[in-house]
This record gives C-alpha cells, structure tokens and sequence, in this order.
C-alpha cells in the first residue's frame, strides 16, 4: 500500500466536516499530526494497523501518565482519520459504497455529539437505508428527498408509530449534523398506530419468577429482583451507580433515564439487606482493579472532563458491575463495564423456559408487573407516573387496561350466572 495519504486531504475535510466544535477539531488536529508525522517517520502506509502501531508507541507509552479525556479525544480522532480512509477509498464505487458512507458519517457524528451507542447504531441504520432510497449524495442533501423516504415508509410499511418518530429523529439528526443546515423540515404526518396492552404477570407468577432466578440463577436474581421492585427500565437498572443507591433513606436516583432525564423511585425494604451485599460485592472488584491499574468505569465525555478522577472513585462504579474487564469500544480502553444486557436477558429468559410459562415475557415485563401492582393495591396514577418516569400521564393510563382488583375486574361474567349442569 502507498504510504502516502489518499487523494482526498483530511486536514481540508477535517476543517469542512461539521460534527465538532471548534475545540474539538483543533484537539483531533493536533492529535492526527501527531500520527501523521509518526506514520511518515517510519515509512507506514496510512491504514488501521499504522493506527495501532502509533497508539502503542506513542499514546500508550510507558511512563506517560494520560488523563481519561486524552484517551477518549485521541481515540475518537483516530477512528474519524480511519472512517475517513474508507469513504475515500469507497469514492466513486457502486451504489452500496454510499451507504457504507452514509453509515459512517452517522457514527461518528453521533459519537462526537454524545449519543448513546445504541441511539447512534440505530440512527446509522435509518440513515443507510436513507442512502439507499435517495440512490445518490446529491438527493440525500435534499429534504424533500427526506420527506419522500418518511412518506415511504409511513404508506408502504405497517410500522409502529414509534418506529416513524425513529426514522424522523434520525433524518433530522443527519440533515442537522452531518448537512450542517439549521432547522430542516419535513412535510409528512406519521400514523398513529394503536396502543398495545403490555404484557403483564400476576403477583403469583412474579414471585414463582423471581423465586426461580434466586434458585438458578443466582447471580442475576438480585437485578431482576430490583426491576421488579422499583420499576425500572433495564437500562437504567444496568447503569446505576452506587453513589446513587441510597439505602438510608430507600430510594434510588436514575440518571439519564428516558429522554435523558433524571428521577428518584423506591428500594424495597426487603432488598436493603442484599443491595448492601452487592455494593460490598462492587468494592472488592474495584479494590483489584485498582490494584491492577485497570482504568476507571466510562463517564460520559462531558463528565470525564470535568471530574477527572471520578471514574477511579468507588462512588462511580457500577451497582452490577461486568465479571471481566473488556475493552471499550468508544475508547478502545480496557475497562470494567457493567452487567449486559444480553447475559442478563438470557437468564432471565432461561428461568421462564425451565417454568414454562406461557407469556412474553421479558425484562420490561417486570417493570411493567411494578406498575400495575402498584395500580391494583391502590396508588395513584400520578403518584406511578413520577416513579417510572413518564413524560405523559397518558402513557401510565396504559396500565388501567391491564389492572384488576382483588375479586378480578369487579364483574360477573353472564355465564356464570346461567344454571348449567355440572
């Protein structure tokens, strides 16, 4: 391979591409001369193992003590300079190289902006298949091209409402930050689609649940337990922290729940005892890690900047912290995360099946159960609505549907009123 860049000029597209600021394009500049003067003092093609050499050398070079945020900087520009070389190389190819470009222009536009990774993944899908639909980049810099897909995809396929608020979402997260135009609009109207009853166990069953997870699945019980009991969304339950675990006082703080917002919900009495297990459980992994100078748990960019110790400090780590230290893709970091999602879904999906229930039931299901519980034994929707995070009280109406009272749904059937022989 030519050790010498493409055709096309990273330093001129750098200046052009408009995901950064200001102070975060001088801090990729500085980092990609960096690996430019490196790879070209050595003669190395510009490619991802050139990129890999300059990170063991350069970067992570004994003795240098780096600070999180240079990690996460530096490695973010590298994978721009590298997402780079490949929509040069794809210049000019057949029409899929498009979609490859428009891809990876959503990815990292997405993760320089702080999106979540699943938020970013999910963008980058819609945006490729944009791509597609538009058969060129000039049409995909057009919004009535945009508006053209959404129309699409709200006649042609029978999606949920939600799934067409995703696809607006992400063509108006590319037309703003990779098109760079200001206030794009789209004129289309979504179809409202109808609401679904949510699946929902009975407190029988949630017991028989949770009682197996303690049983097989022991490891995972006390999560499942915790959805249940204070109504959260996996997510938030896999991301709390233990600085936000308050055991004095029962309660929980979410952060960065839905719509990015926070809320306070209950700890159950019964779970004080295990919870202040599981933090002692967190500790001791933190206490090795810290001995091994493994880096700190990942803190949102904003964050790690401004506490810049925090991800060492045992208040930061994970209430459910991962079994082993992985590397984080973000950062390309080897660091603790906390307990997947997938490891925790299956086990909670291998305790149904050894049941044999006949129910969907998934994580969400236990948050689901919370709230209708709650609406059974006599809370208010008001008072529901605050602890699972609602925006709209019409969204915890959902449950109304679903609720019953201590003697069912307080109506007798007509049959069973009819004199039938037994």
């Amino acid at each position: 391979m030519n050790p010498n860049p493409p055709k096309c000029c990273w330093r001129r597209d750098l200046s052009e591409f408009r995901g950064l600021n200001d102070r975060e394009r001088s801090g990729f500049l500085i980092c990609l001369e960096w690996f430019e003067n490196f790879r070209l003092r050595y003669g190395l093609p510009a490619d991802r193992d050139a990129a890999k050499a300059f990170w063991a050398d350069q970067v992570k070079r004994e003795g240098i003590e780096r600070e999180a945020w240079q990690f996460e900087q530096w490695g973010e520009a590298i994978r721009w300079y590298l997402e780079w070389l490949k929509a040069c190389d794809l210049e000019g190819k057949d029409h899929r190289s498009l979609i490859e470009r428009a891809r990876a222009a959503a990815t990292s536009t997405g993760a320089r902006r702080g999106l979540a990774p699943r938020t970013v993944e999910c963008y980058s899908a819609w945006i490729g298949r944009f791509a597609k639909f538009a058969e060129s980049a000039e049409k995909m810099m057009e919004v009535q091209t945009g508006t053209d897909f959404l129309q699409a995809i709200v006649a042609q396929e029978d999606c949920a409402y939600s799934t067409q608020r995703q696809a607006l979402n992400a063509l108006a997260f590319y037309f703003k930050h990779v098109c760079g135009m200001e206030d794009p609009v789209f004129n289309v109207k979504l179809r409202k689609t109808s609401q679904r009853v949510p699946v929902v166990l009975s407190k029988k069953e949630t017991g028989v649940l949770l009682n197996e997870m303690k049983a097989t699945e022991e490891r995972y019980a006390l999560a499942a337990q915790l959805q249940y009991g204070s109504g959260l969304r996996q997510t938030e339950l896999l991301r709390l922290r233990i600085k936000d675990v308050d055991l004095d006082r029962k309660t929980l703080t979410v952060r960065g729940g839905k719509g990015d917002k926070d809320r306070v919900t209950v700890i159950p009495r019964s779970l004080v005892d295990s919870l202040a297990g599981q933090i002692e459980k967190a500790r001791h992994l933190w206490e090795r890690d810290r001995e091994n100078d493994v880096a700190g748990v990942y803190l949102p960019g904003a964050l790690a900047r401004k506490f810049r110790a925090a991800a060492k400090e045992f208040a930061w780590q994970y209430l459910f912290p991962a079994k082993e230290v992985t590397v984080d893709p973000r950062t390309g970091i080897e660091r603790r995360h906390h307990l997947l999602a997938g490891v925790y879904g299956k086990a909670l999906k291998r305790a149904v099946n050894r049941l044999g229930m006949q129910k969907r039931v998934t994580s969400h299901a236990l948050r689901h159960s919370f709230a209708t519980h709650l609406l059974e034994d006599g809370a208010d929707l008001r008072t529901i609505q605050e602890l699972l995070g609602h925006e709209d009280i019409t969204t915890t109406e959902i449950y109304l549907h679903v609720a019953v009272g201590a003697n069912g749904m307080g109506v007798t059937s007509p049959l069973d009123l009819q004199p039938l022989e037994s």
